[in-house]
């Protein structure tokens, strides 16, 4: 279908398809000297000592797990309110997962309390997902972490450039992982980030993404090795080097398109401060990325035939998230799970379109049409 407004757009140029004509020209394709900037870059806009680039944000996760040595017999707490990957990347490693509540419709990320009254003796890690790019409570978690010596995974993948207390998100806890799928902030089309502050972390997780390998094929290239040891059980998730050199451009538009998200978002809830729904986190900590635009429809509301008449005037919206309990793997799995709070706001949960060339004019339109369908599927 053909948007008036789509939910989301790219901020691509000329410098995106120099960057990428610049790898082919090199004739290195795979992982090598761009990755490595992009890395370097990333941990110094971060402000965090490394950062390992991957082909994904799930391979992100699934390493960050891994290299907490969690397994089965293991616990992680999760939210349920988020992508499945969360919970999946925790699951491959033999473990299983605990869901922890939100905290309620001003704020949808996790719950503090409810990370502590999840805990058991198997509780291997907390991990945390940074909602729509707004920082969770994380002074909260990490005394929590600190208190019962749990590491803290954060899935950051809606939050680069976020920050909290004057440090970045991602960089709170043990591991963070970020994601540059196409419709994120950093966006390379595929591709994540692990981002820590600990070097026995960095370590292996450099080993993890590609097979557990002592050297890479770019070092015996470079002729800094001729061959290589295997130490540990490995996988192929490394990242390659268009992807990273999209993300060194995109790396240098993030500020500017953050401001921008920032601005359309201020204006979303200006326009919209005066209707029945609810705008979640107007009452932030931190500086977030403002990566999607939730909002609450009111009680009563048929969801579907709000989003169709959005639909009729070109408007494209979205669900953030169906919650992973009520997944039908999930139910199988785990049977009835009560979170009441995460499964009423996700029943209510509409995204509308933010990105940064979206602009006065749609913003107002799209409001208009929100307070539209509001009067006539009341």
């Amino acid at each position: 279908m053909n948007w008036t407004v789509p939910l989301f757009d790219l901020d691509y140029g000329p410098e995106e398809t120099k960057a990428v004509c610049n790898v082919l020209e090199s004739r290195w394709l795979t992982m090598g000297a761009v990755t490595q900037e992009f890395e370097s870059r990333f941990a110094q806009f971060l402000g965090v000592k490394h950062a390992i680039a991957v082909s994904n944000a799930t391979e992100a996760l699934h390493i960050a797990c891994l290299v907490l040595c969690i397994g089965s017999g293991d616990e992680v707490i999760v939210p349920s309110l988020t992508f499945v990957a969360t919970s999946n990347a925790a699951l491959y490693t033999g473990a299983e997962v605990r869901f922890a509540d939100i905290i309620g419709s001003e704020d949808l990320t996790i719950d503090p309390d409810e990370i502590a009254r999840q805990i058991t003796s198997r509780t291997k890690a907390i991990m945390v997902m940074h909602y729509a790019g707004y920082p969770c409570q994380m002074e909260e978690i990490k005394s929590i972490s600190e208190r019962f010596a749990i590491p803290i995974i954060e899935d950051a993948a809606h939050a680069p450039g976020a920050s909290l207390g004057g440090k970045s998100l991602g960089g709170w806890g043990d591991v963070g992982c970020f994601s540059f799928f196409s419709n994120k902030n950093l966006s390379t089309g595929e591709g994540g980030m692990l981002v820590t502050n600990r070097d026995d972390l960095a370590e292996r997780i450099r080993l993890m993404r590609s097979h557990g390998m002592t050297t890479l094929t770019y070092d015996r290239h470079q002729g800094h090795a001729y061959s290589y040891d295997v130490v540990d059980l490995g996988y192929n998730y490394r990242i390659d080097e268009i992807r990273a050199a999209l993300g060194l451009v995109q790396l240098e538009k993030l500020p500017k398109n953050n401001e921008l998200r920032k601005k359309w978002t201020k204006r979303y809830w200006e326009n919209l401060a005066d209707t029945e729904v609810t705008l979640p986190f107007r009452d932030k900590q931190g500086e977030p990325s403002y990566h999607i635009l939730p909002v609450l429809l009111p009680t009563g509301i048929d969801r579907k035939t709000f989003m169709d008449a959005l639909k009729a005037r070109g408007i494209q919206t979205s669900i953030h998230y169906p919650p992973i309990h009520s997944f039908t793997y999930y139910r199988s799995r785990y049977g009835i799970v009560s979170l009441p709070c995460t499964e009423e706001m996700a029943a209510r949960e509409i995204t509308l379109p933010l990105y940064p060339g979206l602009g006065e004019e749609k913003v107002d339109f799209v409001c208009d049409s929100v307070i539209g369908a509001l009067k006539s599927t009341a």
